[in-house]
C-alpha cells in the first residue's frame, strides 16, 4: 500500500486514520453549521469545529455538489476562491487545507494561494488535474465519476466504481474515493450498500481510500433516521470502514468521528507487512472472489485464477444428524475439508464449495440452503 505525503501529512496502512472536516464557502450547501460567507466567521469554525476537534485535514468547498443544482463554471468558482484563501491564512490552528473542485484551472489558483491538496469530484475528468497536481507536487483525492465535468459521482456499481477511479491514470500522491451518496437519480441506496460491503476491494489499486459517508442516506435509511438523528449510525460505519481499509474520514462530525475511526483502528485485523526493504511483502486483505481476482488484474494476471487462492472457514454448530451426510458430501468435493464433530470447522476453497453444493444429498435442504449461503458470501 502506497503512502501518501500531503504537505508533511502521512496517509496509508503505517499512519493514523486521518479526519478531513468541512468547511463550505457555497450557499447551497445543504449542511448549514459549516456554511460561511465571512471569511473571519470562517477562520473562527475552522479553529473552533475542526482542528480544534481534531481535524488533520480541512476540505474547504466552493459549491455544492447537489445533483439538483446547477454545476458552477470555473470562472464562478474562481469567484469564490478569495473568501476561501481569506479564510484559511486567518485560521491559527494547523491543518492541512484541501479544495474541492473539478477543475485543473481552479485547482492551480488555489494550490498557488495557500492550499495543499485537491478534492477532485470529478475524478480527473479534467484531463489536466493530474498534471496541476504533479507540478505542486500536491496530494489529490480522486472520486469514482464518468468523464464529465456536470456529473460527479454518478456511476453505481461496484464494477463501474472500479473502472472510473482508473480514469486517467493517477498522480505519485492520489488518494481513491468511491464516491458514496446521492449523485445521481440512477444511483441507489442498494447500490451504496453495495459499494460500503465491498470497500475493501479498492485497497487493490494499492493507494490510500477515503470515504465520505457522513449522516448518508444509505445508513440512515437502515435506522429509519433523519438527518439530525443520524450520527450513531455514522459512527457505527466509520469504524467499520477503518476496519475494512479506509485512510481518510471525511465528515462534519469531527470529534466523534476521529473517536470512531481510533476504535476501527484498534480492532482492525494486523496485516503483515515487510519493512521498507525489497523484497517487499503486503498481506492482502481477500475474502471474496471479486477481490481476489482484483488484485490479479492489477499484476496482469488472469482473474480466473482467484478461486485457487481463496480458502474460507466457517465454524458449525448443532449439526446433529446433519453431521454424517455432510461429512459423506465433504469426502465427495474436493477442495472443502470438515474438521470437528460438533462443533465442526468447514473449510475450503469457492470452488470447493460449488462441488460440495452438488455433492449434498436430496433431503438435506438445510444442509443445501447452509452451503448456498457461503457461496452466495464468497461470491
Amino acid at each position: 500500500m502506497r503512502t501518501v505525503d500531503a504537505a508533511g501529512l502521512g496517509i496509508g496502512d503505517d499512519h493514523p486514520s486521518r479526519i478531513m472536516g468541512v468547511l463550505n464557502v457555497s450557499e447551497e450547501s445543504p449542511y448549514d453549521p459549516s456554511v460561511f460567507a465571512d471569511p473571519g466567521e470562517a477562520a473562527a469554525y475552522v479553529d473552533r469545529d475542526l482542528i480544534d476537534e481534531g481535524a488533520d485535514i480541512v476540505d474547504v468547498g466552493l459549491e455544492s455538489a447537489n445533483k439538483r443544482l446547477d454545476v458552477l463554471s470555473a470562472e464562478e468558482e474562481l469567484d469564490r476562491l478569495d473568501t476561501a484563501v481569506e479564510a484559511i491564512e486567518s485560521v491559527s490552528g494547523e491543518a492541512v487545507f484541501s479544495i474541492e473542485t473539478r477543475y485543473a484551472e481552479v485547482a492551480d489558483a488555489a494550490l498557488s494561494r495557500g492550499f495543499d491538496m485537491v478534492n477532485d469530484v470529478c475524478g480527473f475528468a479534467d484531463p489536466a488535474m493530474p498534471d496541476v497536481c504533479d507540478d505542486h507536487d500536491a496530494a489529490v483525492v480522486k472520486m469514482a465519476s464518468p468523464p464529465d465535468l456536470k456529473r460527479p459521482g454518478a456511476v453505481e456499481s461496484v464494477d463501474e466504481i472500479y473502472e472510473a477511479l482508473a480514469m486517467n491514470g493517477f498522480t505519485g500522491k492520489t488518494i481513491l474515493d468511491p464516491a458514496f451518496g446521492g449523485w445521481s437519480e440512477e444511483k441507489t441506496l442498494a447500490d451504496d450498500r453495495e459499494t460500503f460491503r465491498k470497500l475493501r476491494e479498492f485497497r487493490a489499486y494499492g493507494r490510500p481510500l477515503l470515504v465520505s459517508i457522513n449522516r448518508k442516506n444509505f445508513l440512515r435509511a437502515v435506522a429509519g433516521r433523519e438527518t439530525d438523528e443520524a450520527l450513531p449510525v455514522s459512527l457505527a460505519a466509520t469504524a467499520m470502514a477503518v476496519e475494512r481499509g479506509a485512510h481518510v474520514l471525511r465528515t462534519h462530525d469531527v470529534a466523534e468521528t476521529r473517536d470512531a475511526a481510533l476504535i476501527g483502528r484498534e480492532f482492525a485485523r494486523d496485516r503483515v507487512r515487510g519493512t521498507g526493504t525489497d523484497p517487499t511483502v503486503e498481506e492482502l486483505d481477500v475474502t471474496t472472489r471479486a477481490e481476489a481476482a482484483r488484485h490479479l488484474e492489477r499484476v496482469g494476471a488472469s482473474a480466473g485464477i482467484a478461486d485457487a487462492g481463496i480458502t474460507r472457514w466457517f465454524r458449525l454448530a448443532g449439526l446433529g444428524g446433519a453431521r454424517e451426510p455432510l461429512a459423506a458430501a465433504v469426502a465427495d468435493a474436493e477442495g472443502v475439508r470438515l474438521a470437528g464433530t460438533d462443533p465442526a470447522v468447514l473449510f475450503g476453497t469457492p470452488r470447493g464449495f460449488e462441488a460440495l453444493n452438488r455433492a449434498i444429498p436430496d433431503g438435506t435442504d438445510r444442509l443445501r440452503e447452509i452451503v448456498s449461503k457461503i457461496l452466495h458470501d464468497i461470491n
